[in-house]
Parts: C-alpha cells; structure tokens; sequence
C-alpha cells in the first residue's frame, strides 16, 4: 500500500506532479491562489483582510499579528505564527513543508521562506521536496531576506538585509552575506 500524499510531502520525501493523489495538493494550491489574489486586490480594511488571511492560513490568526499586503504563498495552510508577530509587505511564504514563526518575530519587506526545493537531476525536476522552516522568538528578518528549506532560526537573532540563509543560525546571533554566516554574537 502506498503512503498517503500529504504523509510523503510530511516525511521530507519528493512528491511529483505526477502522482495519482497530487491533485489533493493541487487544490490546495489553487485554492490559496485564489485567497491571495482577493488578498492582493481589495482596498485595505481591516475586518476583510483578517478573515481572508484566516481561511488562508486554515485557522484564526491571533489579533496581535500583523501581515501587510501584497502576500504571497502557494499553500498558506501549513504556517504557524505566534503572537505579536510582524510581517511586512510583499512577503513570500512557499509553505508547503511548514513555517513556524515564533512570538515578536518581526519579518522585513520582501522576505521569502522557501520550504521547497526541485530534485537536482533533470528527471527529478517534477518532483518537489518539502523541508521546514522554523523561526524563533524575538527574531528580526530584514528586507529582502530568503531563508530555505530545512532551517532553524535562533530566538533574539537578526538575519541582515539581503541574506541568504542556507543553514540554522545559533541563538543570539547576527547573520548577514550570501550564503549567511555570523557576523556578531549578541
């Protein structure tokens, strides 16, 4: 018996647009871009807004976080935020494998977290692989920031603007460059 779609993409295996069940996915998908595309149109009122980023994300947000428009995901139903979280405009969360987004996180303008990635060989490019990102408490993210699969981000740390982070960053830290290493402990 094969496993289950959604347990495949859980387990970090690669799941291919060809496989049988991918359309589970792929309504899924279409239905967050549909919710992002009302997101990224209508005027700003707060009431409309919160209750579109609710169905998106597949749970009622805390009040205390704060997301900008324009947002982008291609799932939204696998991101986690704690309270008092932060996020600025024209952010992309690609969350198929997962983001957990501590408590007074603030997350700069532009940022990406990229929990996917393709197989490396051509015949494999079909084929994606989830992998979490999971983000401390009291973190800043700055502007422009991409952050990718597989990576643990320390609680009170700071990612520079226009890093890209690649690997876990310890606690209490400063990261910045391409790819992202420490620049200062706090």
């Amino acid at each position: 018996m094969s496993k289950d779609i959604f347990e495949k993409e859980a387990n970090g295996e690669p799941v291919s647009i060809y496989d049988e069940d991918y359309y589970k996915i792929r309504n899924i998908i279409d239905e967050a871009k549909e919710i992002t595309s009302k997101l990224n149109s209508i005027p700003y009122e707060e009431n409309k807004v919160k209750k579109l980023f609710n169905q998106l994300f597949g749970y009622d947000l805390d009040d205390s976080v704060e997301i900008w428009q324009p947002f982008y995901t291609d799932y939204g139903k696998k991101t986690r935020f704690g309270e008092n979280v932060f996020v600025n405009h024209d952010c992309t969360f690609m969350d198929r494998g997962g983001i957990e987004i501590g408590s007074n996180t603030k997350i700069g303008p532009k940022v990406s977290l990229i929990t996917e990635n393709h197989g490396i060989e051509p015949e494999n490019r079909h084929k994606l692989i989830s992998k979490p990102i999971i983000i401390g408490e009291n973190v800043w993210i700055g502007a422009g920031v991409i952050i990718l699969q597989d990576v643990t981000i320390g609680d009170n740390s700071i990612i520079a603007a226009g890093a890209v982070v690649t690997s876990d960053v310890p606690a209490n830290t400063i990261v910045g460059g391409v790819p992202a290493k420490i620049i200062k402990n706090l």
